[in-house]
């Protein structure tokens, strides 16, 4: 499978994997200048790439867990979506739950891409769903251990 990657500025980093079995490929900030996201801010990133997903596929834009855990950014809608027939760039919005600023700084990575296999089912009204063992239970419902 092949991920074809257009850059749209000069300065766009390709993605990356850290290793050889990451799963997720490391988009970078492309950016002329750091950008400072105050306590409780966002901001929407641009990484300066196209991508062209494979047909069946969907592309999943996840935090990276350093800046998550160690500086409160995460994605300010918790996971992006990319469908296979966007051309567009590909936008990284992080917001800042710490209680420090935190700059970011041109090239820095700030999200990682997965790419997974996206099923298309058809849609059907159905009159009830059938009963499991867990049922309607919920939130908590299966005990904490």
């Amino acid at each position: 499978m092949t991920l074809n990657i257009q850059r749209l500025t000069s300065t766009a980093v390709l993605p990356s994997r850290g290793t050889d079995q990451s799963a997720g490929l490391d988009l970078r900030a492309d950016l002329t200048s750091p950008v400072t996201l105050p306590p409780g801010g966002s901001h929407l990133f641009s990484t300066g790439l196209a991508i062209a997903l494979p047909e069946g596929t969907v592309g999943l834009v996840f935090g990276r867990s350093g800046l998550g855990i160690r500086h409160g950014l995460v994605p300010s809608n918790a996971v992006g979506v990319i469908d296979a027939d966007y051309r567009g760039e590909v936008m990284v919005g992080l917001r800042n739950l710490s209680q420090t600023p935190y700059t970011v700084e041109p090239g820095e990575r700030i999200a990682q891409l997965v790419i997974l296999p996206a099923l298309f089912p058809d849609i059907a009204e159905a009159p009830s769903l059938g009963q499991t063992t867990r049922g309607t239970g919920g939130f908590g419902s299966t005990g904490r251990e």
